[in-house]
């Protein structure tokens, strides 16, 4: 690679740090992650007996995908240097860009943990229904199992935004999309009942809020009330690792597993791509086969 003027690594890198803060106005902590990725790259590059002024793209794709790093830590090191580059271009310290054509790996497909429909039944279970906290806390995770609801979603809901009668509650999802969604008998039943003996005592009958689910202060639930409610009952089915998320995992698989089609779920889910709600599929199947393995005779033992 051809490059016009010749100075230390380390001060075109100082340089570059400079020029991000001035522009960009990047926080301490984003512009020592900056760092440490070109310090990481231009040490591999070194070994290669090279560096960023002379790399070539496939010299500079080694040192950037060559190594057990995740493929979250190699895409942000790559964006790092394709700001790096252009800024050394703009500066004219150099005439080719070796990071222009390089795309960022593939990220990694995280499938949600599989939680069966016996356990999210025991799940729902477990709420002290005799005492207002406890009823509400039934009727919140009866809607979101039955909607597959962000959790976000669900702490936003208006009281006029639900529709009991025909079992419906319309909702503002990502990208301010509107979508409404149906809700079956039992979380219907639920709601009704948190809506009559609950709801009034937590408000202390302040009639001013609006939100379908309140706390006690008069207000409606929080994000983090959510996430300890789910983390109150977790431990009691012996699942830790069961978040409002989960629950929302659950509505598609199981779905998934009874025979639902997959564009049906994605409009449910309020997912823009088909691609996203594609990651149930991997986990209902993966569902399939232990079943298949555990209760197919073929796959039993002969003694």
């Amino acid at each position: 690679m051809t490059y016009i003027m010749t100075l230390p690594i380390e001060q075109l890198i100082d340089s570059f740090l400079e020029n991000l803060w001035l522009r960009e106005q990047l926080s301490k902590n984003t512009l020592l992650s900056y760092q440490r990725d070109l310090n990481k790259i231009f040490a591999r590059l070194k070994l290669q007996n090279s560096d960023f002024l002379s790399a070539d793209q496939y010299t500079l794709a080694q040192s950037l995908f060559d190594n057990q790093e995740k493929k979250t830590s190699q895409a942000r090191a790559l964006s790092t240097i394709k700001k790096f580059y252009s800024y050394l271009i703009e500066e004219k310290y150099i005439e080719k860009n070796p990071s222009l054509y390089l795309k960022s790996p593939k990220k990694e497909k995280n499938l949600p943990p599989i939680i069966t429909e016996k356990l999210v039944d025991q799940l729902l279970q477990l709420p002290d229904i005799s005492n207002p906290h406890g009823l509400r806390d039934k009727a919140f995770l009866e809607l979101i199992y039955a909607t597959g609801m962000r959790v976000s979603e669900v702490i936003k809901i208006q009281l006029n935004e639900i529709d009991m009668n025909r079992g419906l509650v319309t909702t503002i999802g990502k990208g301010d999309k509107q979508r409404i969604v149906p809700f079956g008998e039992v979380a219907t039943d639920w709601i009704e009942k948190y809506l009559q003996e609950s709801r009034p005592k937590l408000l202390k009958n302040n009639s001013s809020c609006t939100f379908l689910f309140v706390s006690q202060k008069n207000s409606g639930m929080t994000r983090q009330l959510a996430w300890m409610i789910v983390k109150k009952y977790a431990p009691l089915v012996r699942f830790e690792n069961i978040s409002p998320h989960t629950l929302r995992h659950a509505f598609a698989t199981h779905l998934l597993n009874n025979g639902a089609d997959l564009r049906v779920v994605q409009m449910l889910l309020g997912h823009s791509d088909i691609n996203t709600t594609q990651i149930y599929t991997h986990v209902a199947n993966e569902r399939l086969k232990n079943i298949m393995d555990e209760h197919h005779p073929r796959n039993k033992d002969k003694t």
